[in-house]
């Protein structure tokens, strides 16, 4: 992508990507330029379009958090009806389930391809 590099959160219970900006000293969208700002935006809609395509989940939340992770970074995620701690958030519920390599590389190549 123009703007981001995209991440996998490894975390299988929810389908979950990080868009980062290439722009290190930005702690903020608002510290961005406008162009960026947009390209942000585009990004983060083309991003949360594959995740739900590709997932078949039912809402895509999407959140720029950073108290701990200081850089610029996106969440999207995919949510369902009975995926972990439904309708309740993410954010720290529960313990992290690392995807198996082969279901992992499955989902980033889904990803890729969709993109290219």
């Amino acid at each position: 992508m123009e703007l981001c590099d995209l991440l996998l959160m490894n975390d299988n219970r929810w389908p979950w990507l990080i868009l980062v900006p290439r722009i290190v000293e930005a702690k903020e969208i608002h510290q961005m330029n406008n162009h960026d700002q947009i390209l942000l935006l585009r990004e983060t809609v083309l991003i949360s379009s594959v995740l739900a395509d590709i997932s078949g989940c039912e809402k895509i939340n999407t959140g720029s958090l950073g108290n701990i992770v200081r850089q610029l970074h996106v969440h999207v995620v995919g949510r369902s009806t009975g995926d972990a701690n439904w309708p309740g958030p993410i954010w720290g519920y529960g313990k992290r389930q690392p995807y198996q390599r082969e279901k992992q590389v499955h989902l980033m190549n889904g990803i890729r391809k969709r993109l290219a």
